[in-house]
């Protein structure tokens, strides 16, 4: 469906009656950007979220999730640096203690407050911290609050992620903003690393937890950096229904153009944070046509992208398409390799994305077909190194099992992933 969606400035501010702040609490001794982030709704929120499938979760996860289940929520105060998680009771205290005093602060119930936090497992963290801190926190909430926030919630990041639409419903302005953290640890299933929306249409909870889940599979679950799904992965929509619309309670025209608002947004923040991978140079969009099925389709694409050897390959600008075809192979979907053909692309102007908010396309000219209808063909390896030298690649895979299309996005696999990873604790 075609909707005219305007892209924004303002993260999570960008909606009526949302304000967002941060500030340096100190929860990581070394750590001196700010690391503890406040979002806050005026008035009382439908809410919907999803979150990791690791069966080993932080005790803020677990927290959220009691706390969301009856699809409300107010605030989100999230912590980087420490990510509470194998800390046993005394964790689960601390996630308790987070949300008590974060709602204290703001005049509102405990059980309306979602917590995130970010780091290190395994080690416990001084929630004192947060409580002498909520006070200046919540002093610092504004709506240009996007900025330290969007900051305090990274930890390996290297640049900071939001976006902001803005669609109208029923001649009314909506929009919607949203922030994400995530660099490492990322083979995204049912949420990220951390991701806070915000929106002032008037969507009833059930609709919005249909819209989230149903948008997160086109775009934040076709996200891999390093095959490794984090224990805190989570991702909240909050719908304070300020902009006045009326309320979306069914699938209705409203509730598709809502759909696709939060599929434009959500795509721009999982090509984020693919681009921003830990120790990544440049960012692969995987591109398969010709698929039995949209899930086929997605699945080979996720499964290329997710290939270390095939990561390694963009790394060495290397056209080795048999490990594209090897990773096919074993993905488990059923396709047919003499009518299969590959080619990469890129674009000479492309950029890291991190302010590029149009949809991603390196389609054009700057193309090699290296693959064709299950036969390999003689090709430049000079332009083809040329194109996979450039910061946004595309692996262009046609199929010949029906008419289904699919995308994934990665990085590729360098020196510096090792490097960040061999003393993340230490």
């Amino acid at each position: 469906m075609q909707t005219e969606i305007t892209f924004i400035e303002g993260g999570v501010c960008a909606p009526q009656g949302f304000t967002a702040g941060g500030m340096l609490c100190h929860i990581k001794e070394s750590r001196t950007k700010n690391d503890t982030a406040l979002v806050f709704s005026e008035k009382l929120c439908n809410a919907a979220g999803v979150f990791t499938q690791n069966r080993v979760k932080a005790e803020s996860v677990k927290l959220t999730q009691r706390h969301i289940a009856d699809g409300k929520a107010q605030a989100v105060i999230s912590i980087a640096g420490n990510a509470n998680c194998c800390t046993g009771e005394q964790g689960a205290q601390n996630a308790l203690r987070m949300a008590q005093c974060t709602a204290d602060a703001l005049g509102i119930k405990p059980e309306d407050v979602i917590v995130y936090s970010t780091g290190v497992i395994g080690a416990q963290f001084d929630v004192t911290k947060i409580e002498k801190n909520i006070g200046t926190l919540k002093n610092a909430l504004s709506k240009d609050g996007n900025k330290d926030a969007r900051t305090a919630i990274m930890t390996t990041d290297t640049q900071p992620k939001e976006c902001a639409v803005e669609f109208t419903l029923g001649g009314k302005k909506c929009r919607m903003g949203s922030m994400c953290k995530g660099s490492g640890m990322i083979h995204i299933n049912m949420g990220t690393m951390l991701s806070i929306i915000t929106t002032d249409c008037a969507i009833s909870a059930e609709m919005l937890d249909k819209a989230l889940r149903e948008s997160i599979r086109g775009t934040y679950n076709c996200v891999s950096i390093d095959g490794d799904t984090s224990t805190n992965d989570s991702l909240t929509i909050l719908a304070n229904g300020m902009a006045g619309n009326q309320e979306i309670k069914s699938e209705n025209a409203d509730y598709l153009t809502f759909l696709d608002a939060l599929n434009r947004l959500n795509r721009v923040m999982a090509r984020k944070i693919a681009a921003d991978g830990e120790g990544a140079t440049r960012l692969i969009e995987c591109n398969v046509k010709g698929a039995a099925s949209v899930e086929a389709a997605r699945s080979l694409a996720k499964q290329i992208i997710c290939s270390s050897l095939v990561k390694a390959a963009m790394f060495g600008s290397d056209a080795n398409f048999g490990r594209i075809l090897c990773a096919m192979g074993y993905s488990g979907i059923d396709f047919d390799p003499q009518k299969t053909s590959i080619w990469f692309t890129s674009s000479r102007n492309s950029i890291r994305f991190f302010d590029d908010y149009e949809a991603f396309s390196v389609h054009g000219s700057n193309s090699v077909q290296v693959y064709k209808d299950g036969v390999p063909l003689v090709f430049d390896e000079e332009k083809a190194k040329e194109i996979l030298g450039e910061q946004a690649v595309e692996i262009l895979v046609q199929c010949g099992d029906g008419s289904a299309e699919g995308t994934a996005w990665g990085c590729d696999l360098t020196y510096d992933y090792v490097k960040i990873n061999g003393d993340y604790r230490t």
